[in-house]
């Protein structure tokens, strides 16, 4: 399911920002673009995130700016000076057209100033914290489409349930009309034709173009998918193996249709199912 978040906090540590979204796939895929320092605690943040979400592709982009170097407690490496001005005098020499370092540049060498060393214990608490918030963010999210998405196949369910009940009552029509056009059609050789074989013929056919059970087979999937639906806990593997055993069914319904209108039936069906089954591959 689609959703986007993004968190931040700044403390005395630095700023942490973090942007996570999510995007439609059949299991969870989780991919984490992490600054060095927070690196260490990727396994905590799958673990958060598998905790919620049972589907999707989770990508989360956190960044983090340490504080300023001009805040308290940052101060001139002198061995890391000493070294780089050894390096000078040594380019100096080889290049004696080579300008003069500005301070800038050797406040931007590596090494140079000299910080105390993160806190990580801190700096991991606060960075779970937006992550946790990032989570809620999406879970909300992810919530409210997902209700919208339930409106929707509820929907179609219905449509399908009525196709399904509008077809059950002509079942009986369908022998009916096969005996009355099997007589017509051999209305000039009727006589010559054994009747207990001619029924027979009759017989065999209607068992292989019954398709009541069929009907009462979509039936019960189609109220299944509704009870599914209506389950806190996520349903969407679920959905996935109701919406193949639907098409099943209408695909049977489809090949055993000795009737126009269940041929036209067949068809509705597969093409409700099969809208049904792309919103499906959005629900946790």
């Amino acid at each position: 399911m689609t959703a986007f978040a993004r968190t931040e906090s700044v403390s005395d540590l630095g700023e942490i920002s973090l942007e996570m979204r999510s995007v439609n796939h059949r299991y969870l895929e989780m991919v984490f673009r992490l600054p060095e320092e927070l690196r260490r605690f990727e396994p905590r943040y799958r673990e958060l995130i598998s905790k919620r979400f049972s589907r999707g592709r989770v990508d989360a982009n956190m960044r983090f700016k340490p504080r300023d170097l001009n805040a308290d407690g940052a101060e001139l490496n002198p061995e890391a000076v000493a070294k780089l001005n050894a390096v000078v005098d040594q380019l100096t020499t080889a290049m004696p057209s080579l300008g003069q370092l500005r301070a800038v540049d050797v406040l931007n060498w590596p090494g140079v100033i000299k910080t105390p060393e993160l806190e990580m214990d801190r700096l991991g608490a606060q960075a779970e914290e937006i992550f946790l918030e990032a989570l809620d963010q999406m879970a909300d999210r992810r919530a409210r489409e997902g209700g919208s998405l339930n409106e929707l196949i509820t929907g179609r369910m219905d449509e399908m349930r009525t196709i399904v009940g509008n077809l059950k009552p002509v079942i009986p029509e369908f022998e009916t009309h096969f005996r009355e056009r099997l007589n017509e059609r051999l209305k000039s050789v009727i006589e010559e034709l054994d009747s207990s074989r001619l029924e027979q013929e009759v017989m065999l056919f209607l068992q292989k173009s019954d398709v009541a059970e069929e009907l009462d087979r979509l039936t019960l999937h189609i109220d299944e998918v509704d009870r599914v639906l209506s389950s806190n806990k996520p349903v969407g593997r679920r959905l996935d193996f109701l919406m193949q055993e639907l098409n099943r069914e209408a695909n049977t319904l489809g090949s055993k249709a000795a009737d126009p209108r269940v041929t036209a039936a067949s068809v509705d069906l597969k093409v409700l199912i099969e809208q049904s089954r792309e919103q499906v591959q959005n629900i946790e």
